[in-house]
């Protein structure tokens, strides 16, 4: 069967950086027996040299027909571009490129390559973001898009959109979780060395990441809780690990981590529920046991507001394939998956 093809279209004036992310990410996808998922072609408005925002240029062999053979259609951020950046316009050679895309192909932007699928309609009516520093003109130059400037990335199903640079990894990472499960995608988080997952509602700037050095952190209270998954955990008691009060503590993790301590902590055990429904036969009342929702009725409302499906559904599609999706050919996508700026609903007693 044919891979899913994914083809990132190179502007002029790109970056360097967010150009490898979709290469990085989808290239390390493999399926339990050591075999590829994705196949990652770039293309350019003309095929040769593609001027960068750096000090060299990049060679790109395909032109925009290449455009027409793609599942997903990856846009990287540029800093040069043009009429779609200063009037929401697409040039002519821009729009002919564009028109090669097929009905149903997924599409994809980091960053300002948001402003490209903006400009051609395709964010319309839909969720979107990009990097927070141009999130207000952007708005202004697309009122028909619901930009939201506060998140890492939105999934609208068919089209999804990150904030610059780290978020396209966050992004990516998602995608590849969306398609062929948690285990493979944390396979390529551990190969390129970044954090597993960045839940998509997940501020963008967060206030002190790095803890100033007179001020305590909530790292402790994390990694405490995450051997106590299982169990109900209060508030106070993890305040109680960094010896702070339950309002300077809930204060420090939102500075820190960009969300609530029950937003995270939600998210942490619908990961671990993943884990399980992919790798084990649990039944659903040992996998709601051991993730902390206690009920099998708490843990299908949990995973179906985080992934779009229920508990059941999830692991019939993840386990039938057993890590092989790639042989399911071309499409990817086995998943519905809801707005990435939504975060499951929980709270820390």
């Amino acid at each position: 069967m044919a891979l899913h093809r994914v083809v990132v279209l190179a502007l002029t004036g790109l970056l360097p950086f967010e150009l490898g992310i979709p290469h990085r990410i989808f290239g390390r996808a493999k399926d339990s027996a050591g075999r590829p998922l994705y196949e990652i072609l770039t293309c350019a408005l003309t095929p040769g040299p593609v001027r960068t925002d750096a000090d060299f240029a990049v060679q790109v062999e395909h032109g925009p027909e290449l455009l027409a053979t793609a599942d997903t259609v990856v846009v990287p951020a540029s800093y040069e571009l043009g009429p779609v950046y200063e009037e929401g316009r697409l040039s002519a050679e821009l729009t002919a490129a564009l028109a090669h895309i097929r009905p149903g192909t997924r599409l994809v932007s980091i960053c300002t390559g948001g402003y490209v699928l903006a400009a051609a309609g395709f964010l319309d009516g839909r969720p979107a973001t990009t990097h927070w520093f141009h999130a207000e003109h952007f708005q202004r130059l697309f009122p028909a898009v619901r930009v939201d400037a506060g998140v890492l990335y939105t999934d609208d199903g068919d089209v999804l959109t990150s904030a610059g640079v780290a978020a396209g990894i966050d992004l990516c990472l998602h995608i590849v979780r969306r398609d062929h499960g948690a285990a493979v995608a944390n396979d390529v988080a551990r190969r390129t060395v970044v954090p597993p997952h960045r839940d998509g509602g997940q501020a963008q700037f967060i206030e002190r990441p790095v803890p100033q050095p007179q001020l305590a952190s909530t790292a402790a209270a994390r990694a405490w809780v995450l051997d106590r998954l299982h169990e109900p955990v209060r508030l106070v008691d993890l305040a109680r690990q960094e010896a702070m009060s339950v309002r300077t503590f809930t204060r420090r993790f939102r500075e820190e981590a960009g969300i609530s301590p029950g937003e995270w902590i939600v998210g942490q055990r619908v990961e671990r529920a993943r884990r399980l429904l992919e790798r084990t036969d649990l039944p659903m009342e040992q996998v709601a046991r051991e993730t902390g929702f206690g009920t099998a009725q708490s843990l299908r409302k949990h995973v179906q507001a985080a992934l779009g499906v229920s508990p059941t559904a999830y692991r019939r599609t993840f386990r039938a394939s057993g890590g092989d999706a790639g042989e399911e050919g071309r499409g990817g996508g086995n998943l519905p998956s809801p707005d990435g700026s939504s975060v499951g609903a929980g709270s820390v007693h």
